[in-house]
């Protein structure tokens, strides 16, 4: 059986704070008042310090001395930046997982579904959920760790939400793509590194 999840304070608070700019709670420019996030939450200051520095490594607030933390004005530019990292992770995973894929595409399939029903119902929030656990189960399918590990600190479902939220990038059908880069892997497709690394370039917000 397969442990719960446990997530620290720390990360607790992160996910806080990240629900928050995602959602506009927070917007762009905004300061981000530490004591107040302490009190709100119950906890102390330390772990929210510790929080909003994971987030400031990834590149979401900013601070600055005697200004505080405040929300980063991020532009098209600054979230098209980790696109082609992320596509060159991914494509690399592709190639260590196509074999495994190949075999059994189960942990890809129920993403697809739900993106169906989220395309069809104009889901924002889903499509974004579904879009990355996708890409994660494909990055995970790899069976490298290192790989994983880096791919989960480019904060991906973070920036893809915020592409679709501050900027409007909004594909065709998340549903229809995914399901063809599901069906090349079934297909043992020789190009899927460069299939899958297109799919993800073709996603990054223009500047």
């Amino acid at each position: 059986m397969t442990a719960p999840v446990v997530h620290s304070l720390r990360e607790q608070i992160r996910e806080h704070i990240l629900e928050g700019i995602i959602s506009g709670r927070w917007q762009p420019g905004e300061r981000i008042v530490e004591r107040r996030i302490a009190t709100e939450l119950e906890v102390s200051q330390t772990p929210v310090r510790e929080a909003l520095r994971e987030l400031e490594s990834l590149r979401l607030i900013e601070s600055a001395p005697n200004k505080g933390v405040r929300v980063r004005n991020l532009t098209a530019a600054d979230l098209e930046e980790s696109y082609p990292v992320r596509a060159g992770l991914e494509a690399i995973a592709a190639e260590l997982a196509a074999g495994r894929l190949a075999e059994d595409c189960s942990a890809l399939e129920p993403h697809v579904a739900a993106l169906y029903e989220a395309d069809r119902l104009s889901d924002g929030t889903g499509q974004v959920r579904h879009t990355v656990a996708f890409h994660r189960e494909l990055v995970r399918a790899a069976g490298n760790s290192v790989l994983l590990h880096t791919w989960e600190g480019l904060g991906i479902e973070v920036f893809t939400a915020l592409s679709i939220r501050w900027l409007g990038t909004v594909q065709q059908s998340y549903a229809e793509e995914h399901e063809e880069l599901v069906a090349a892997f079934r297909r043992r497709d020789p190009l899927i590194a460069e299939l899958v690394k297109a799919h993800v370039l073709g996603c990054a917000p223009r500047a």
